[in-house]
């Protein structure tokens, strides 16, 4: 008798479970479970492949889910799929260019000065230098930053 769980790529349990929970459904044969894990497997290789195809026409790297969405709707095999990808967006149906996410711009120094200045600022006014206060941590250090004597932990030996 051959391994199952070597040769199925999906939890067999979990299949004959699935398939046990509709009340239609009675008693399930040992090989149908296996059966239903190949037939899942090769599916997903079917559709990972077209999606695959679809995110090189479109000159991308990763597969999103836009290109599983024109695998589905390009391949007649996967017609029944159709009323679930009508509501994946498409950037390129929505007339928007590929890679409409937009990068994080580095401040320059002078903003990232005012923007802590802004941030350390008290209630009355002085702003703490250390910015131990903003990161919700105790001003306990002098004006050049280093913690109080009578604060510091002692080092384990």
């Amino acid at each position: 008798m051959a391994k199952r769980s070597a040769a199925s790529k999906f939890p067999i349990a979990r299949i004959k479970r699935i398939m046990q929970a509709d009340e239609d459904v009675g008693k399930v044969a040992q090989a149908t479970p296996v059966v239903i894990s190949k037939a899942l497997e090769l599916f997903m290789q079917d559709i990972v492949e077209s999606a695959a195809e679809q995110t090189r026409k479109t000159g991308g790297k990763r597969v999103a889910p836009y290109h599983l969405k024109r695998a589905a709707l390009t391949t007649e095999t996967f017609d029944f799929l159709k009323d679930i990808v009508e509501k994946v967006p498409d950037p390129l149906e929505a007339g928007h260019s590929r890679g409409t996410k937009r990068r994080k711009v580095a401040k320059s120094p002078s903003d990232e000065d005012d923007a802590a200045a802004t941030e350390a600022d008290h209630d009355d006014g002085t702003a703490d230098p250390s910015g131990a206060e903003a990161n919700g941590e105790d001003a306990d250090r002098d004006e050049n930053g280093a913690e109080d004597e009578h604060d510091a932990k002692p080092e384990r030996v």
